[in-house]
C-alpha cells in the first residue's frame, strides 16, 4: 500500500445532522468484525482477581468500540470479539468482509497484530480510537484510519464500506470535523458480549475535561468544554447492561466526572431513582478531580446513588510539584482533608501517584510512603512518568531534548535525578505501600471510617438473585481457600477476615479479597523486574 488519501467533509454531501447514519439505508450486506485488542498486564487490570472470581476474564468492557458497533447500519452482520475475553479466531476473520479495530497507545502492537491477521485472511482493515487520533503514524499498515470522535467521518466511512470492501491502493484517512453530540449517541451494543466475563462494566456520561494538567492527553482529543449524555440516556445504558448482565459495579469512564458540576447534579437525581426502582443492583463509580470534596451537595447526592468508590489523580503530595504539572485545582483545600471528606460519605478513594517529575528530590519517596500512611488509601497507582504524545509534556521535553525513545527503559522521559535513582525510589515505594500488613491496616481504616457512612441498601431480589449468591459464594469460598489457607499472608488477611465475618461482612471480606491479593501479587511481580514501572511502557510487554 502506498500513498494516502484523506477524505475531507467536503469530499461528500453526506455531512449534515439531517442525514446522519441513522437514516442512512446501506445498499449492500456487510459482515463486519469488530476486534478490541488485548490489554498488557497492568496494576490498574486487577487481573490476579480474576481466578479468585466466577468467569471473569477482563476489567471492563470496551465502550468506545461497542458505541461504534452500535453505531454501524442495523442491517449489517457485526460480530465483536474483545481479545480480553477470548482471541478473534482465523473462522472469525474468514467470516467478515471489514475487521474494525480500536485501542490506546499501549496496546498497538496487538492492534498492529490484529490488522496483520486480518490482512492475511485477505479482509479490509480499519482502525479507530484513541491511539490512531493521536498518532495516525503509528498505524502504517491499515487501510482505513478513523481519526476524531464519532461523528461525520464514521458517515463517510460506513458510504464508502457500503460500496466496496476490497483493499484500497492507498491508505485512506477519515477524520471528523463535526463530532456526533453524546445526546444522540447509540446505547452500546452490550448484547454482543457477556457482561458477566467482566471485573465490572462501565458507561460514559461526558466527554472532555476543562482541566490542563501537562501530562494528559484528553483536553487535545476531546476538548476542555465537557459534553454530556442525557441523564435518560444513561439510564437507557444501565437497562441495557441488566438484560444482559451485572457485575455488580458500573464505572463510569468520564475523564472528570464533576467536569461539568450543573450537569453532574441534573444526572444524580436519576441515578438515585434509578437504584430505588431497581432495588440498588449497582454500586457506582468514578473519577473526579479532588476539588469534588468542596460541594457537599454533590457528595451527599453520589452517597445516596450509591457511589462507593472515587479515582482522584492525586499524582503528588508534593504543592511545588502540583504546580509544576498544572495540577492547580488539587490545591484548593489540603489534599489529605479532601480524602477524609471523601471517605465521611462513604467513598473509598483510589489515587494515582507519579514519580520521575522534575520536582523530585530523594526525599519524594519517603514523603509519598508518609502520605500514604496518613491518608489511609488503599490502592494507589504509583507510577513512573511516561510522556504522552500530542500532551504539553511531550512538547516540553522534546524541546528540551529529554524525550528518549529506546527500547528496554522504563519510562521515555530523561529524568533530572539518575534514572537508576528514580527506578529505585518507585520500586522501594510500591514494595512498601503494598506490603500486607500495611495494606491491610489502610483497609482497617476503610472498614471502621468510610464502609459504614455509605446508605443501607435494601436486600431486594435484584440483590439476592440466585446467580449473584452463586457468584458471592464462589468468590468467597475461593478467597478462603486461595488466601486464607494457602496465601503467604493469611495471618495477616484472616487478622482483617475473622472479626468481618462474624459480624456477617462479607462483601467487605470479598471486595478486599480480591483488591489486596491483586494489589500484593503485582508488587511482588514488580519486585523481580517481572512488570513496568510506567503502566504506559511497552518493556516487558512485547
Amino acid at each position: 500500500m502506498t500513498g494516502l488519501l484523506t477524505f475531507s467533509q467536503e469530499t461528500t454531501s453526506r455531512h449534515s445532522s439531517e442525514s446522519r447514519q441513522k437514516f442512512y439505508t446501506p445498499q449492500n450486506d456487510r459482515k463486519i468484525l469488530c476486534v478490541f485488542p488485548e490489554y498488557s498486564r497492568s496494576f490498574g487490570t486487577l487481573h490476579h482477581a480474576y481466578p479468585l472470581m466466577r468467569n471473569v476474564r477482563a476489567f471492563m468492557p470496551p465502550q468506545g468500540l461497542l458505541i461504534v458497533a452500535a453505531y454501524l447500519p442495523h442491517e449489517w452482520d457485526v460480530r465483536f470479539v474483545d481479545e480480553n475475553v477470548r482471541s478473534a479466531t482465523p473462522d472469525d476473520y474468514q467470516w467478515a468482509d471489514v475487521v474494525i479495530v480500536s485501542g490506546m497507545h499501549i496496546q498497538r502492537p496487538q492492534i498492529n497484530r490484529i490488522n496483520e491477521l486480518a490482512h492475511q485472511a485477505g479482509k479490509l482493515t480499519i482502525v479507530g480510537g484513541p491511539s490512531v487520533s493521536g498518532c495516525p503514524e503509528y498505524y502504517p499498515g491499515f487501510d482505513i484510519l478513523h481519526i476524531g470522535e464519532l461523528g461525520d467521518a464514521t458517515d463517510r466511512m460506513i458510504e464508502w464500506v457500503d460500496q466496496r470492501v476490497d483493499c484500497p491502493d492507498q491508505q485512506l484517512r477519515f477524520e471528523t470535523k463535526e463530532r456526533l453530540p453524546l445526546s444522540e449517541f447509540p446505547v452500546p451494543a452490550y448484547d454482543k458480549l457477556e457482561l458477566n466475563r467482566y471485573f465490572l462494566t462501565n458507561i460514559q456520561f461526558s466527554s472532555g475535561c476543562p482541566y490542563r494538567c501537562e501530562f494528559c492527553d484528553i483536553p487535545e482529543l476531546y476538548g476542555r468544554n465537557p459534553r454530556m449524555k442525557t441523564p435518560e440516556q444513561v439510564l437507557r445504558e444501565l437497562d441495557a447492561m441488566l438484560k444482559v448482565g451485572n457485575p455488580g459495579a458500573v464505572y463510569f469512564v468520564d475523564d472528570n466526572f464533576v467536569g461539568d458540576r450543573r450537569a453532574a447534579m441534573n444526572l444524580l437525581p436519576h441515578l438515585i431513582d434509578w437504584q430505588k426502582q431497581n432495588g440498588y443492583p449497582v454500586q457506582f463509580a468514578c473519577e473526579a478531580t479532588l476539588n469534588l470534596a468542596q460541594s457537599p451537595k454533590l457528595l451527599e447526592m453520589m452517597r445516596e446513588a450509591y457511589f462507593c468508590t472515587v479515582f482522584c489523580g492525586i499524582e503528588t503530595p508534593e504543592p511545588q510539584a502540583l504546580k509544576s504539572i498544572s495540577k492547580d485545582q488539587n490545591l484548593s483545600m489540603p489534599i489529605e482533608e479532601a480524602v477524609k471528606t471523601l471517605n465521611r460519605y462513604g467513598m473509598e478513594v483510589v489515587s494515582g501517584i507519579i514519580l520521575g517529575l522534575d520536582t523530585d528530590t530523594p526525599e519524594t519517596g519517603d514523603r509519598i510512603l508518609e502520605f500514604i500512611r496518613s491518608s489511609q488509601i488503599p490502592m494507589l497507582t504509583i507510577n513512573l512518568l511516561y510522556a504522552l504524545p500530542k500532551t504539553p509534556l511531550w512538547r516540553r521535553l522534546e524541546a528540551e531534548g529529554r524525550l528518549i525513545l529506546e527500547e528496554g527503559r522504563e519510562s521515555n522521559v530523561a529524568f533530572l535525578m539518575p534514572y537508576d535513582q528514580v527506578i529505585e525510589m518507585w520500586r522501594r515505594c510500591i514494595t512498601e505501600a503494598y506490603d500486607p500488613d500495611f495494606l491491610f491496616e489502610r483497609f482497617a481504616y476503610q472498614c471502621e471510617h468510610t464502609y459504614p457512612n455509605r446508605i443501607q441498601v435494601p436486600n431486594s431480589p435484584a440483590r439476592v438473585s440466585r446467580e449473584n449468591i452463586l457468584k458471592g459464594l464462589t468468590m468467597l469460598s475461593k478467597i478462603l481457600l486461595r488466601v486464607g489457607v494457602l496465601g503467604n499472608y493469611r495471618k495477616t488477611f484472616w487478622k482483617m477476615a475473622k472479626p468481618a465475618l462474624q459480624k456477617g461482612q462479607i462483601e467487605q471480606v470479598i471486595h478486599i479479597g480480591l483488591v489486596a491479593h491483586h494489589l500484593i501479587q503485582f508488587t511482588q511481580e514488580c519486585a523481580i523486574g517481572e512488570e513496568s514501572a510506567s503502566f504506559y511502557s511497552q518493556k516487558f510487554r512485547r
